[in-house]
């Protein structure tokens, strides 16, 4: 009976893994006070917890084994738990992608890095033609529920502060179709671009949507709020900067 668990638990560790991921991690954001500090407390509590089914599958392989040899189709189950230990690899990256990310958007007086690209109309921008404003980078994407309730907030906010010298620039990795077909429920004036091999990679090493890049009068990276934070915080630090004169 124990032979025949191994692999039955062994074909559905992988699935069971995922499970424990979603689960652990849900109910541990459910629990937060605090989600922008304590992800990789969450990440990693998760990610431990994948590794759950497969030391089931070796404890009952263990006892198993004292009793005898193990079947074939019990050491298959053995090696399909074994290799559902790599989709703890999936948590870990994006824990280092987020991690990037945050240092990225917390960079101070740093010259931004320029790039050229064409909007979706075709227009050139390159953003170095944009130094005496601030500029607000939008990273978005179609499918972020997030991006869509934040992009009409921004647009208004734009068109409000657009004549004190302030700039957004949407980017997106997406198509053109799939883009123009989104602006058509949610309509924006400022240019949106596509990214291309140009663009460095600061600006495309996104984990969590929608990522803010902050950029002074003189060209530098400021710190910028983090992904889903209150519109008002977004406001507050472009006020600040638009406050400032070279």
């Amino acid at each position: 009976m124990a032979k025949r668990k191994l692999l039955i638990l062994g074909i559905l560790s992988p699935v069971l893994a995922a499970v424990f991921y979603i689960v652990v991690y849900d109910v541990l954001s459910g629990l937060s006070s605090n989600l922008e500090k304590d992800w990789l407390f969450r990440l990693t509590a998760s990610a431990v917890s994948m590794t759950i089914p497969f030391f089931i599958v070796l404890a009952i392989a263990i006892r198993a084994g004292k009793r005898g040899s193990l079947p074939l189709s019990a050491k298959i189950g053995i090696a399909i738990a074994v290799l559902s230990l790599g989709l703890t690899l999936l948590p870990m990256r994006d824990g280092f992608a987020r991690a990037k990310q945050i240092r990225n958007r917390q960079l101070h007086d740093v010259a931004a890095p320029d790039f050229a690209t064409t909007d979706l109309r075709g227009n050139p921008i390159r953003l170095s033609q944009y130094k005496g404003k601030v500029v607000l980078i939008n990273i978005w994407a179609t499918w972020c529920e997030p991006c869509r309730n934040e992009m009409p907030k921004l647009d208004q906010f734009y068109r409000q502060k657009q004549p004190e010298g302030f700039v957004v620039l949407g980017m997106s990795d997406e198509g053109i179709e799939t883009q123009m077909k989104f602006l058509s429920d949610v309509s924006v004036t400022y240019p949106l671009l596509l990214v291309n091999d140009q663009i460095p990679r600061l600006y495309r090493e996104i984990a969590q949507y929608p990522a803010l890049f902050l950029i002074d009068r003189e060209g530098r990276l400021q710190p910028a709020p983090a992904p889903r934070q209150p519109f008002e915080q977004t406001a507050s630090a472009v006020n600040a900067l638009l406050a400032q004169r070279p």
